[in-house]
Parts: structure tokens; sequence; C-alpha cells
């Protein structure tokens, strides 16, 4: 029997390459639909250090698609819920919570630890911009994810340079403010399909998120086993 929590992905991956994952420390920025799915993959596989970053509490219109969201959690802290969660997956694991907004004012702080990949799970056009031209900055893998709303299909995701996706409102504003910032190339993670045309509030639906961030989980991942 294995007792070895880990075991079955250590025969994936070998000693070798899970002790790669242990080592590494991800910053997950966003701790939503899609970043609170990320992180608890990460940890999952066996990344043994992660930050989290969100300045947001738990909503009752967060549950139908957010892993850490119940009507038990409602007004609490989006990254202390998911703090304790993740913690309760590995005892071990070495996670910095920092509960505020990740912006052009606070990236330097941020960014005073040094990290091994990032993963940008952040809503916000101009927070994300600022996310990706630190991260470039510091020479620091970053990998995006871009719209995951107003789908229900059959989920379907690719990871390709930002500059090259179409049908994607997010990637469209995202890519004016790179050009702005001289940035020129950014891995990401985008539906293959069309989302649905929806005035005001962005719909949602269960498995949606949670797809994207199992592909940005296996991105870093995969990237993380070869360095």
């Amino acid at each position: 029997m294995l007792t070895d929590v880990f075991a079955r992905t250590k025969l994936l991956v070998g000693e070798e390459g899970f002790n790669r994952l242990a080592k590494s420390h991800v910053l997950v920025a966003g701790c939503g639909g899609v970043g609170g799915f990320a992180a608890e993959f990460l940890v999952r596989a066996g990344v043994g250090q992660i930050t989290i970053i969100d300045f947001d509490t738990v909503e009752a219109t967060n549950i139908n698609r957010q892993v850490i969201a119940t009507h038990k959690t409602v007004g609490q802290s989006k990254v202390t819920v998911l703090q304790g969660r993740l913690l309760e997956i590995n005892p071990g694991l070495k996670i910095t919570v920092i509960n505020e907004r990740f912006c052009g004012q606070t990236a330097q702080k941020i960014f005073g630890n040094k990290f091994d990949f990032v993963v940008d799970a952040i809503d916000k056009v101009n927070d994300k911009a600022d996310l990706i031209e630190m991260s470039k900055n510091k020479n620091c893998k970053i990998v995006s994810a871009m719209g995951a709303g107003n789908r229900f299909d059959i989920p379907a995701f690719e990871v390709k340079d930002v500059f090259k996706t179409t049908d994607d409102g997010l990637a469209k504003a995202l890519r004016k403010k790179l050009r702005e910032k001289g940035v020129t190339a950014l891995p990401c993670v985008c539906a293959k399909t069309q989302a649905e045309k929806i005035d005001g509030v962005i719909g949602s639906i269960s498995y949606y998120p949670a797809a994207c961030a199992s592909v940005l989980a296996a991105y870093v991942v995969n990237e993380l086993l070869k360095n």
C-alpha cells in the first residue's frame, strides 16, 4: 500500500523530478476561480513553496466556480481561506500569504522574494500588465490566464503567445498594454472556443475556471521539470 501522499506523482516524474518540484517557489497572483484551482493543483503536484496574493474576500456569487468559496467562507479573506486549504493538503508546505492587491505600487515589495515561476490569474488588465512587466524585468518565467468566462461548452484550452491569440477580449486589451511596456512575447492559456455574447457582468460556470487552471498548472509543472 502506498503511504506517501506523493507516491503516485513520483512514479510519473521520478524522485529527481519530484525533488525539483519540492524545491520550487511559485507565485500565484489572483486567488479566484482560476488562481485558487491553479494553486491547489500545484500543491497537489508537489510544489513545495508557494506565495499567494489577493486583496479580495469571498462573495456568495463566487460559490458557483471558486474552490475556496462555500457558504461557510463567504466574507472571509480569499488568501486566508486558500492558505488553510493548501496546508490541509500538504502540512509541510512553505506558504506566504499576501492580502493585498498586486499593482505597480506593490510590485517591487512582492518581488523582493525570488520565484521560480509566476502564475498570473489576475482579472484587471493594468495589474496583469504590471505583473508581467515585473516578472520580465526579474527574468522570472510567467504564464498568464486569459478569458474563461462567458463559456459553458466543453472546455478546450491551449498555451500560445498572447500576441497570436484571437477572439479573446482580455488578451486583446492586454496586448495593447504590453506593447506600451515593450513586452513582445508572453505564454498564455487561452480558450479555443469563442465566448458567448453577454452584456454586462461576465457569466461563469463551475468547470471552466478549473479547466483553465489545470492547463496553467500543467504548463508550470512541465517547465519546472525541464530546468
